[in-house]
């Protein structure tokens, strides 16, 4: 799965990458991962076939708001999420925050309330939405171009310094998050893809257990396969000004955070 494990008989390791930003908005938060209610009760939040398959490893201290409160701020102060989809891992800590506006994809929230297959039914978990009265969707059929991505846009309330790029395949509604740095900007591509060589631009490559499950979950296998040769073409042509990461390969993670995956400053 993570290409790393040196046995299949031994538990691999992805993450759950989550980003904070500080803006003139307030605190926005890009994906939440797993919540203090999935961590104390997972089996009245989570599908247990999820929960068989990917036997996450549950602690509160690396929860999203246990983070941020070791940070020195309060959950309150996150005024605003952006979600690249509603899948369980992504949305699980919505709950967490009481007052901030959860931006995601009208595409998205459609597809996730329909609950149309058995499979949509474990990965969205209407249990974890009692922000839902906060949510506010976007259109994907207005926007700017942007490198090579159409119909981005900054979101109201935040300014342009949060973009939101449809990336869909994964799911109907699946998109990234772009954020300003002064470096340049960060994109964080969600599921779009989850191995880091996949953005290999001469030789992709993804481990067979990603690559099934990949293809397990996706919705939209022409669309999938072709944002992720997009991303490839902007991590060829921007190299130097945007860097794309994977919400779950923990070598992007590694690199962007600074610190081993699993290590939080309270342990």
């Amino acid at each position: 799965m993570d290409g790393r494990t040196p046995s299949v008989w031994q538990r691999g390791c992805l993450c759950c990458h989550c980003l904070l930003a500080e803006t003139d908005a307030g605190l926005v938060l890009v994906d939440t991962g797993y919540g203090l209610r999935d961590v104390r009760a997972p089996a009245s939040r989570l599908s247990s076939m999820f929960l068989w398959l990917m036997s996450p490893d549950f602690r509160e201290e690396m929860t999203a708001v246990r983070q941020i409160e070791r940070l020195g701020f309060r959950a309150q102060e996150v005024r605003h999420i952006v979600l690249t989809h509603l899948d369980f891992d992504h949305a699980g800590g919505l709950d967490d925050f009481p007052l901030a506006r959860v931006h995601l994809m009208r595409g998205e929230q459609e597809s996730a309330a329909r609950q149309d297959t058995w499979l949509d039914r474990q990965r969205y978990r209407p249990q974890q939405w009692s922000s839902r009265p906060r949510w506010q969707a976007h259109d994907c059929s207005a926007g700017e171009l942007w490198h090579g991505f159409r119909c981005v846009r900054p979101l109201e309330g935040i300014g342009d310094d949060v973009l939101l790029v449809p990336l869909q395949g994964h799911t109907l509604g699946h998109a990234g998050v772009a954020l300003r740095t002064d470096p340049g900007w960060l994109l964080m591509a969600g599921d779009a893809y989850f191995y880091h060589a996949e953005m290999d631009t001469e030789a992709p490559y993804c481990t067979p257990g990603l690559r099934m499950y990949q293809t397990l979950m996706e919705k939209n296998r022409h669309e999938r396969l072709a944002n992720q040769a997009r991303l490839r073409t902007l991590k060829r042509e921007h190299r130097a000004e945007i860097q794309v990461l994977s919400a779950h390969d923990p070598v992007e993670f590694e690199r962007i955070a600074g610190r081993p995956v699993g290590y939080s400053r309270a342990s």
